[in-house]
């Protein structure tokens, strides 16, 4: 994989576990660099449990001064709880009294949170951190730079969110990208809407009226509007 990144012209891999020596060796000698690295025992962090949260906290951080360690600069986190009945409001309030010390330990270590807006598994759909609404008090409760957001333009265009927008509100807070893009299916979408199919998609990775495609083969304008926006 890494010579396939190398040899069509990327420069760093998203990786899901740094285990030494070999996702390290592997990228040196394609000549990229390692991008993300995932982290585990996210959804204990969100637990309503606080020994469950204690636990999953200090997890996190002897993860961070490993992946630190290592040389990698970029954790990529999906804020699913572990109840995926838990709404985002409740899950909000669990995170302002848990995050707070994984970032400090973030800036301590050198390291960047990326947090990833897919919304979660249908019907609840509990994901931190999916919306614009859930995203402005996340960076108002935390203003460090050290935590901030994947953006991939494919979750907002199946939600319905303007994706440029996005990127002008909170563009400083981006650290990490996803190259992802977004069909809008309007016959499935006249068929069910905006909710789930009930007797299963037409597509994979898709929940009926949208699937996910690699870019040019969906909504997003990746070579005018958004470019541009990202350059300025």
């Amino acid at each position: 994989m890494a010579n396939w990144a190398a040899e069509v012209g990327l420069d760093s891999l998203d990786v899901p576990e740094l285990t030494p020596p070999d996702v390290i060796k592997a990228c040196d000698h394609a000549g990229i660099t390692v991008g993300t690295v995932d982290v585990k025992n996210v959804g204990q962090l969100l637990s309503i449990n606080e020994e469950s949260r204690a636990n999953a906290v200090n997890s996190l951080k002897q993860q961070m001064d490993h992946i630190s360690s290592l040389g990698a600069r970029t954790i990529f986190i999906c804020l699913v709880p572990e109840d995926p009945q838990l709404s985002r409001k409740k899950g909000f309030a669990i995170w302002k009294e848990t995050f707070p010390e994984i970032v400090k330990h973030a800036e301590q270590t050198g390291l960047y949170i990326a947090i990833e807006g897919w919304p979660g598994p249908a019907p609840y759909y509990p994901t931190l951190g999916c919306t614009p609404e859930m995203l402005r008090a996340m960076f108002e409760t935390i203003p460090s730079q050290h935590f901030g957001m994947t953006y991939d333009p494919s979750h907002l265009v199946r939600l319905g969110i303007d994706y440029i927008r996005v990127l002008n509100e909170f563009g400083e807070r981006v650290n990490h990208c996803h190259g992802k893009d977004t069909e809008i299916l309007h016959d499935e979408l006249y068929e069910c809407g905006v909710l789930p199919s009930t007797f299963g998609e037409k597509y994979l990775f898709s929940e009926g009226s949208w699937r996910y495609t690699i870019p040019g083969d969906g909504e997003i304008n990746w070579g005018g509007r958004l470019l541009f926006v990202w350059n300025e």
